[in-house]
């Protein structure tokens, strides 16, 4: 048990808890609850801190569940896999290659927990698929009295409560997961004018079982990244070519020039257009899990909306045009996916297919009026924010957006009724 500063991946949100407890088990997870909620601490359960907002913020406990990682149970034959809910997803997939298997979808980024992940909605890219959370088939759950929940398919709504809990549940001690035989893809970037990319939007999300698309707003074109299933064993990268994409090109070069935007704001446009001119095609065919997760060492901030995937194109070239007319100074590029709609009750996907747009600013430069815009753009689509990434939402404002936000209320009233898994964002966006 320790104090001390409580603080997210990004850098910019952090908090100073009453204390932080990194219990070693599912039995001192527990402990550690009941003496908080005894002590009338409220309590808030974190891993790898990945998210942009304040959801794992707390003056209360902080409960560093990092330890409770690793599989504790698979099943290769089904394909049912059990695994600490600390598990970062890196590890994960390690675990996974072993047993001969793989998630079905993952996002570009394996550095958080898949508690985390999931809690917050996390997802890839895929018309046909859905978000990491609709991989889930059960959630062992410890509540604020130090009882342990298994919740599955005999409790169907509470499952899906849990699936996106945004943490106000209680704290998922352990995940169970529903995988599928390891699998090669086929990674293929390509640079290509960015119009057209969005007129055949539809049609190439369609085509690929995997697609997503990067654009600077003061270029007119986009990388649009394609991967695809393939036959036969990976054939991974040297390590020289590795390096010299994922981490000069990708990362030194993005910081350098971010930097120099951040220094010289009218240069943006010209930069943009450099940046855009640096992002090169290329072919990669790996295992799937080395496939989806690129590095990520530049930092920043970012906010996500998910709006009905048939508005996707128009509501992103409202925020590229708010973005030129404004003269705002954002290096960072806008990034596009899709995914499949699913049943978890507070998923941004819930019972829609969806076109996920997000939006970035680098560190330590003003963001606040470019993200509140863009939120404005995607309200009027109906857009739902990504959990775990800014946004100015209020519960009064998302209970319309959601059919099932009733349903997700009574299940947090069975689990949570003294509201122990709470903080300031929580009471915000899901209510008191």
């Amino acid at each position: 048990m320790s104090a001390g500063i409580w603080r997210t991946w990004a850098g910019d949100q952090e908090c100073r808890p009453a204390e932080i407890v990194r219990p070693r088990d599912r039995d001192e997870l527990a402990a550690a609850i009941v003496a908080a909620a005894e002590a009338g601490r409220e309590v808030s359960v974190g891993g790898a801190l990945h998210s942009f907002t304040e959801t794992a913020l707390t003056d209360g406990t902080a409960l560093d569940v990092g330890a409770l990682s690793g599989a504790i149970d698979a099943d290769p034959a089904s394909g049912l896999v059990t695994v600490g809910g600390g598990t970062v997803l890196a590890d994960l997939n390690e675990e996974l290659h072993r047993l001969g298997l793989a998630m079905e979808n993952l996002g570009d980024i394996d550095r958080q927990t898949i508690a985390g992940a999931i809690s917050t909605g996390t997802h890839g890219t895929g018309a046909k698929l859905r978000n990491i959370s609709a991989q889930v088939e059960g959630v062992e759950l410890v509540t604020a009295n130090g009882e342990v929940r298994q919740l599955d398919g005999a409790e169907p709504d509470l499952l899906r409560a849990a699936r996106v809990g945004v943490g106000a549940l209680g704290a998922i001690s352990a995940v169970t997961l529903r995988c599928v035989p390891a699998f090669t893809l086929q990674r293929v970037d390509a640079p290509q004018p960015r119009e057209e990319v969005f007129d055949a939007f539809e049609e190439r999300a369609e085509a690929n079982d995997h697609f997503e698309l990067f654009t600077f707003p003061y270029a007119d074109s986009a990388l649009v990244l394609e991967r695809n299933r393939v036959e036969g064993p990976p054939r991974p990268r040297g390590r020289v070519a590795a390096h010299l994409n994922d981490v000069v090109i990708e990362n030194w070069a993005l910081e350098a020039i971010s930097a120099a935007g951040k220094l010289f704001p009218r240069a943006i446009p010209a930069l943009s257009r450099l940046a855009a001119r640096l992002a090169s095609g290329g072919r990669t065919t790996d295992r799937s899990d080395r496939v989806f997760a690129s590095e990520r060492r530049v930092r920043f901030t970012e906010m996500e909306y998910g709006v009905p995937r048939e508005h996707g194109p128009e509501a992103a070239r409202r925020a590229i045009e708010w973005v030129r007319s404004n003269r705002y100074p954002v290096f960072f590029p806008i990034e596009m996916r899709v995914a499949a709609g699913d049943d978890a009750l507070l998923s941004p996907s819930h019972e829609r297919d969806t076109a996920y747009i997000a939006v970035h600013q680098y560190r330590g430069m003003e963001w606040r009026p470019y993200f509140e815009a863009v939120e404005e753009i995607m309200r009027e689509y109906g857009g739902r924010p990504h959990w775990g990434k800014r946004h100015f939402q209020t519960a009064e404002t998302l209970a319309p957006l959601y059919p099932a936000w009733d349903r997700f209320q009574a299940a947090r009233d069975e689990l949570d009724p003294n509201r122990v898994f709470t903080n300031e964002y929580a009471a915000r966006v899901l209510g008191p």
